[in-house]
């Protein structure tokens, strides 16, 4: 059994147990791990990059593909234990390291790159913003989550969960729901349930140069979710940068957008519309 092997490992290893510090949860799902790696193999993938490997349920079916597969792990008794598999599988990389502070630059993936992970439910939301706000490294991507956080994540416009996650994920990403998990997939067993989302990179994504500004343009739209679109705009983001009120009065005409709408009616591509209008008037 999934479980049990882990945990031969994780005595093997000398550890204590999980650490909740960094978020361990490892996953022992057998039925989970084959539709993770089922829909990995859909993809004609060229090398592999796993965030958080831990014990290696996921991890030992993504090396048996025999893709390059570069691993990033922030506890060192994990990083010693995949180094050591890394000088026997020669297409294993192992990064000691964590995954909000790395320079993603050095991992040059090829084209058709894929990022998978179990991802710690403190890193999620920033792990995905910054990798959709960074060079698109990777075409694909198999993320879980905490379902809460999923359900942000594909939210629709006019919906509560709908907010800042939902409008730059769905500005960068086509989304697709693969499984849901339940906490006894897990050891030890979190207090939620959790959810595998696909990721294909769109290619209508903001260009390079305006993605942090557009960060800073959601932000601001939802930095008071009770108030108008228009006055979260002015008074977060345009007076900030000085710029003439008539500027957004122009942009919001042009947008076809009321004054009196709130952020969480405006569809991730109507924001990205009005940013750019924004911008440019």
């Amino acid at each position: 059994m999934m479980k049990e092997k882990l945990l031969a490992r994780l005595e093997e290893l000398g550890s204590l147990g999980p650490k909740r510090s960094l978020g361990q949860n490892f996953l022992v799902s057998e039925i989970v791990i084959e539709k993770i790696i089922k829909a990995v193999e859909r993809y004609a993938i060229q090398d592999i990059v796993e965030i958080g490997p831990g014990l290696g349920s996921l991890t030992d079916e993504l090396v048996a593909l025999g893709k390059p597969l570069t691993l990033i792990e922030l506890d060192k008794k994990f990083v010693l234990y995949w180094q050591t598999r890394a000088e026997h599988e020669k297409h294993l990389k192992v990064i000691d390291g964590d995954a909000l502070r790395i320079d993603w630059s050095d991992l040059t993936p090829n084209k058709n790159s894929l990022l998978v992970s179990n991802l710690p439910y403190q890193i999620s939301s920033s792990l995905l913003i910054d990798r959709s706000l960074e060079p698109a490294q990777f075409s694909n991507m198999i993320l879980m989550f905490q379902k809460e956080v999923a359900q942000r994540i594909t939210a629709e416009c006019r919906n509560k969960e709908y907010g800042l996650l939902t409008v730059i994920a769905q500005n960068f990403w086509k989304i697709d729901l693969l499984c849901d998990c339940s906490p006894r997939d897990y050891y030890p067993a979190p207090n939620v349930a959790s959810r595998v989302l696909v990721f294909k990179i769109r290619e209508d994504a903001l260009e390079l140069s305006k993605r942090a500004e557009f960060l800073k343009f959601v932000k601001a739209s939802f930095s008071h979710r009770r108030k108008h679109l228009y006055s979260n705009l002015k008074g977060q983001y345009f007076s900030s940068r000085q710029l003439p009120e008539e500027l957004l009065a122009k942009a919001f005409e042009k947008a076809e957008i009321s004054a009196k709408a709130r952020a969480e009616e405006l569809t991730p591509e109507k924001f990205k519309n009005l940013f750019l209008l924004s911008q440019n008037l």
